[in-house]
């Protein structure tokens, strides 16, 4: 008879490594969804049914936060925190129970945007009579339609690729750290394939699911252009990626790990919070700016540091090819700047014993 595990073994296995997660989150989001997500599996609830409720959850954020009473503004926080629980506990009740299916992993991509968009839009209406200024010597224009403005560069222009390329810098960091069967890499082409090899009668959603994926895989891709010609390498060499060196993949990790926290700072809890403390000071413009500035400036760096990283290793892996040596790797973004690419003998690359 098999032993039942305990809480502390549960939470362990849903961790997907030290270097991904965040503190928030492996103290306080992962345990509290684990424990709602033993609760679901004594009832017999499904996940997908979580994944909806979430959403649910979200829009009701999204309308208390179109308020401007203090209180409404904890409620909406409040919401917006258990639709965030209910995003944990999906995966985690998934995967306990066996039910990984095809319609959550839909439903899971699309959560966060119901979220962020009903937000989004209840922050405008909130915000459109308000004046935009608060000055008592003169009268100041309301923000109008001008608030729908920032929000679309705050939203579409910032939040999205912000998120979508945090999103695939830690797929990729997974990737190298534990296989493919431990990450959600994806390629535009693999998802292509899917997409046309369905059959065109009784798969429209299916289609649909794999066609909006490749689509967004291949703008993963587009903006990384120096990792794009460092992975197709390896594949060259390593059809198949599992017999990868450990030695090489240690020294991407080496690379990649500095740029973790700024790939977390992009996802939710950190613009959760400054979502959450401008609305409670009824200025919720400046969440908009913070996306616009603070988390565009992170973006920028994030990128520029990972491509060059990219470059380094290709140049490196390259010049190893012959004698079959390792390329070694930066310890942080900033000697990925200033370095120069080497090939060091495998022997003197530095093991990762961080790992989750």
């Amino acid at each position: 008879m098999q032993e039942e595990k305990t809480f502390k073994q549960l939470l362990k296995e849903s961790l997907k490594s030290d270097d991904t997660e965040e503190w928030l989150d492996v103290h306080f989001t992962r345990p509290i969804g684990l424990w709602f997500a033993l609760i679901w599996k004594r009832l017999g609830v499904h996940p997908n049914t979580i994944t909806i409720l979430s959403m649910f959850l979200g829009i009701a954020a999204a309308f208390m936060f179109y308020h401007t009473g203090f209180w409404y503004n904890v409620g909406g926080m409040l919401l917006l925190m258990f639709a965030n629980f209910c995003d944990s506990t999906d995966g985690q009740l998934a995967r306990m129970t066996g039910q990984k299916t095809f319609v959550g992993r839909v439903l899971d991509g699309f959560a966060g945007d119901v979220w962020f968009f009903s937000i989004y839009a209840a922050l405008c209406l909130r915000m459109m009579p308000q004046p935009l200024s608060t000055s008592y010597y003169f009268d100041s224009p309301t923000w109008g339609i001008w608030i729908w403005v920032l929000a679309f560069l705050a939203g579409i222009l910032s939040h999205s690729p912000q998120a979508m390329l945090a999103d695939y810098y830690r797929q990729i960091h997974l990737f190298f750290l534990k296989g493919k069967s431990e990450s959600e890499f994806d390629t535009s082409a693999q998802q292509r394939a899917i997409y046309e090899n369905l059959p065109k009668k009784g798969a429209f959603w299916p289609r649909a699911f794999h066609y909006n994926y490749a689509n967004y895989c291949k703008r993963q891709e587009q903006a990384t252009p120096r990792f794009q010609e460092f992975f197709a390498a390896l594949q060259e060499r390593y059809p198949d990626m599992d017999q990868m060196p450990e030695d090489l993949r240690q020294c991407f990790l080496i690379g990649s790990r500095p740029l973790m926290p700024y790939a977390n700072i992009l996802s939710f809890n950190t613009r959760a919070i400054c979502l959450y403390i401008s609305c409670l000071l009824n200025c919720p413009w400046v969440y908009f700016l913070i996306e616009i500035s603070v988390f565009n400036l992170i973006y920028v760096f994030m990128h520029k540091h990972h491509e060059r990283l990219s470059l380094k290793m290709m140049e490196a892996f390259l010049q190893s090819s012959d004698n079959s040596e390792t390329p070694d790797t930066p310890e942080s973004p900033e000697s990925v700047e200033s370095s120069e690419p080497t090939a060091p003998a495998p022997s003197s690359t530095p093991s990762d014993n961080d790992a989750d």
